[in-house]
């Protein structure tokens, strides 16, 4: 009976370390977006992270032929990093970013976090 017990006790701690791994530090997607830096700036309560937008410019659903602009909200996991980007908002840059399937008070307020800038213009 108590061997039973330890064994399902066990599977389903294993289960919910394998679901917060998924859910927190599986790198679900990366890639590089482009686009003009709107904004960079720290915030938090007890937390102090670094959150940016990137407009980014191109054809879309808007008006017939007109551009539509795009809005990727980011949070910046590298303090230097953070401070080239709000030491230069307004630029074009090509941002690197890793996506998680959900956020960590301390990692920042969106799933999306930038790691390295690739170029800036």
């Amino acid at each position: 009976m108590k061997k039973g017990w330890w064994i399902s006790l066990g599977i389903v701690l294993l289960l919910l370390g394998v679901f917060v791994w998924y859910k927190y530090f599986f790198v679900f997607g990366e890639g590089v977006k482009s686009g003009y830096l709107n904004y960079a700036i720290k915030k938090g309560y007890v937390f102090k992270t670094y959150e940016g937008k990137l407009i980014q410019e191109g054809f879309g659903r808007g008006k017939a032929g007109g551009i539509t602009s795009y809005e990727f909200e980011f949070s910046v996991s590298d303090p230097d990093v953070f401070k080239q980007l709000e030491a230069n908002s307004g630029k074009s840059f090509d941002l690197h970013y890793k996506e998680y399937k959900g956020t960590l008070p301390w990692r920042g307020n969106t799933r999306y976090v930038v790691d390295k800038v690739v170029n800036m213009k």
